[in-house]
């Protein structure tokens, strides 16, 4: 059994039962005590299993935890509040815009009134909605169709295809987690593919993402960290967070719930 094999084994142990032994794993397996530690150190450095004496645990919000849009929109408001407006700073009018699903765009699409003369296209209902509700008559708002995921996204080939056939001056994204080694996440496989066919659309990305999402890793990878050009975050992002960050995507900039911003790359 290759490495790959033997860890997705490991992994839905630990998602069916909570926790795993290793010595359960080698008669199980049939390989060495030092080759299953190597397997957990591996799925360990990727967030998806922590390691504990004898064996792993399941991390607290696992790789395929999806809360429902209701659940996650009461969560970090100030923080959401505040990326939404620096955000929203960076749309210029009479562009072309997208916005993924989430509850950090959600509040975006709240911010974009003021703005003239855009098109905005989404995967989310929950948006749309918001934007449907301007009164804004020189805004057009496509939402690309798909099947519904728990976050209200509209996922799958039907998005997907809508997607390919378009180009964006600029993506706003929002994401489950973000970490150095898996770049930025989703818990949804579809929703996965439907954000990178958003992301491929893109003249430009921009990440919206509350500090809360630094260290949670979902299952899917939508994209490296240096894919965005700009992300915009909160200013109680952990210093060992700041650095990475810096050192990986184009722009980095803290907004505070008091107002401030302050760029860091």
């Amino acid at each position: 059994m290759l490495a790959r094999q033997r860890q997705a084994v490991i992994l839905e142990e630990v998602r069916r039962t909570g926790a795993v032994r290793v010595s359960d794993l080698v008669v199980r397996l049939g390989v060495s005590d030092m080759t299953v530690r190597r397997d957990l150190d591996v799925l360990a450095a990727r967030g998806l299993v922590e390691k504990v004496y004898g064996g792993a645990t399941s991390v607290a919000g696992r790789s395929t935890d999806e809360p429902g849009f209701e659940a996650k929109s009461v969560r970090q408001l100030p923080e959401k509040e505040a990326i939404a407006g620096m955000a929203a700073a960076l749309v210029r009018p009479g562009t072309a815009i997208g916005l993924s699903a989430g509850t950090t765009t959600w509040t975006l699409a709240r911010f974009l009134d003021d703005v003239p003369d855009l098109t905005v296209v989404t995967n989310s209902i929950r948006v749309a909605d918001v934007l449907q509700q301007s009164a804004r008559t020189d805004r057009t708002v496509v939402l690309t169709g798909g099947v519904r995921t728990p976050s209200d996204a509209l996922v799958g080939p039907v998005a997907v295809q809508a997607l390919r056939s378009l180009h964006l001056d600029v993506v706003f994204l929002g994401v489950h987690g973000m970490a150095e080694r898996s770049g930025f996440t989703t818990p949804n496989l579809n929703e996965s593919e439907t954000n990178r066919a958003l992301v491929d659309a893109a003249g430009r990305v921009v990440v919206v993402a509350d500090h809360t999402k630094w260290g949670t890793v979902g299952i899917s990878t939508i994209a490296d960290l240096d894919e965005a050009d700009v992300l915009v975050t909160d200013e109680n992002l952990p210093g060992e967070a700041r650095s990475v960050l810096t050192e990986h995507v184009g722009e980095l900039v803290l907004a505070s719930t008091s107002g401030r911003r302050e760029e860091l790359a």
